[in-house]
């Protein structure tokens, strides 16, 4: 069956965000959630490396705790993972605003971070989607920054939960901020490469799931993947690959930054 958080991947496209939905997520659930009023933000605790590497424990649990754990997954590089559409498993027991039905009643946030020094401070385009991701969810709901809650201020008993392991308050400021609408708007990937001089039509297109075609084709044979011309998972991992290792924001999509550093690349010969 299809779960009541439909409206989710819209939601937060509607607020300049970058998402990828997971496999099945709109049929994904322990169950189906009641009336959502807000959100709880936690860190994965998962490991150092990679953009979403708790990924699996998200879907699928733990030995002590069944999946889904949260119904979004947010990666290092900013990019919302769409998980479940019905109730996770994120929240136990506690109390935020005086609601008490926690898995229920909130969407939970799983931010990629070990928690630890050794991952701090954030990266920016994560904090900023943080914050935008929060502020979309709030607006589609109604409810005000408010109704968003560090895991560690939910849980009961005190100091149950620990995550996130940043100031909540200044959080909330920005998340206000957004929805206020007095925060600068997130910078987009432009839909082109700007034109060669002044007059001249715009260069090659951005690319990302699920572009198809001779361009993709293109890209596929500078990153090592199958040439088909088709801009599936693979392809977008095989990206975020390639821009992480040039020093460019691993989003998994092709842009003017991305086409710059792709020409500097030699495409291989066919043998």
């Amino acid at each position: 069956m299809a779960y009541s958080l439909l409206w989710l991947p819209q939601a937060l496209k509607d607020g300049g965000l970058r998402i990828a939905p997971v496999d099945g997520w709109e049929n994904r659930g322990d169950g189906d959630v009641g009336t959502t009023v807000g959100v709880i933000c936690h860190h994965t605790a998962g490991p150092r490396n990679g953009n979403m590497p708790s990924m699996g424990t998200l879907l699928q649990g733990r030995p002590d705790l069944p999946g889904p754990l949260a119904q979004l997954g947010l990666g290092r590089d900013g990019t919302y993972f769409v998980i479940a559409a019905g109730r996770c498993n994120h929240a136990g027991k506690g109390s935020w605003q005086g609601v008490t039905t926690g898995n229920s009643s909130f969407i939970g946030i799983e931010a990629e971070n070990t928690g630890l020094s050794n991952d701090s401070p954030w990266p920016a385009v994560q904090v900023d989607a943080y914050h935008r991701g929060v502020a979309a969810i709030l607006k589609h709901i109604g409810r005000p920054a408010a109704f968003c809650a560090g895991h560690k201020e939910y849980a009961l008993p005190a100091g149950r939960k620990d995550d996130p392991n940043f100031d909540m308050n200044p959080f909330r400021a920005a998340v206000a901020a957004i929805l206020a609408g007095a925060a600068p708007p997130p910078a987009l990937i432009p839909a082109a490469e700007p034109p060669a001089k002044p007059g001249a039509p715009a260069g090659r297109p951005t690319l990302r799931r699920p572009s198809t075609g001779p361009l993709v084709k293109q890209v596929q044979a500078k990153i090592g993947v199958v040439v088909d011309g088709d801009f599936g998972a693979k392809t977008e991992a095989a990206v975020r690959v390639f821009q992480q290792s040039h020093g460019l924001v691993p989003d998994g999509i092709v842009g003017p930054a991305t086409w710059a550093a792709l020409d500097r690349v030699p495409t291989p010969v066919p043998v």
